[in-house]
């Protein structure tokens, strides 16, 4: 059984950063610019950005974010290697990321995804978020995808 581990990052730091070039390129390989939604560096560094990554057996596996929007925390740059999906590391994940949101006081998370993403939307309707319209800067696009999901404490 592989070891996973979540930790704070920063995305900044060079692994990480490839990390999330990676994911820029995939992501602009589905969308035009104007449809991503992409956070730079600079703002995934501010001090309302909590910035995760997963490792398995030690080795970068993937990342994922929340913005801390004062009333809900955005999800934001959720992404797994293609050599470790399968092992669940999107779900658990996005568990993290609600845990913590849930800690610092959120009890809502808004996040974003795209039509041409199906194990993303998978991934986040199993989780409970249910779709709604464009909130706060975002305006509609027929390439989005906007859900919510309240937060509950788990048992």
């Amino acid at each position: 059984m592989p070891t996973v581990c979540f930790s704070l990052a920063d995305p900044a730091a060079p692994e990480v950063h490839t990390l999330i070039e990676l994911l820029d390129r995939y992501q602009e390989s589905l969308y035009p610019s104007e449809s991503n939604h992409l956070l730079p560096i600079d703002v995934l560094r501010q001090p309302n950005v909590l910035f995760l990554v997963v490792r398995v057996d030690g080795a970068l596996a993937g990342c994922g974010a929340f913005v801390n929007m004062g009333d809900y925390a955005e999800i934001k740059r959720m992404f797994v290697l293609p050599e470790f999906r399968g092992l669940k590391l999107g779900r658990r994940l996005l568990e993290e990321l609600e845990r913590r949101a849930l800690a610092a006081g959120l009890m809502l998370a808004r996040l974003e995804t795209g039509i041409h993403q199906p194990e993303a939307l998978g991934l986040y309707e199993r989780a409970g978020y249910r779709r709604r319209g464009p909130f706060g800067d975002y305006a509609a696009d027929p390439l989005s995808v906007f859900m919510e999901k309240v937060l509950v404490e788990l048992a």
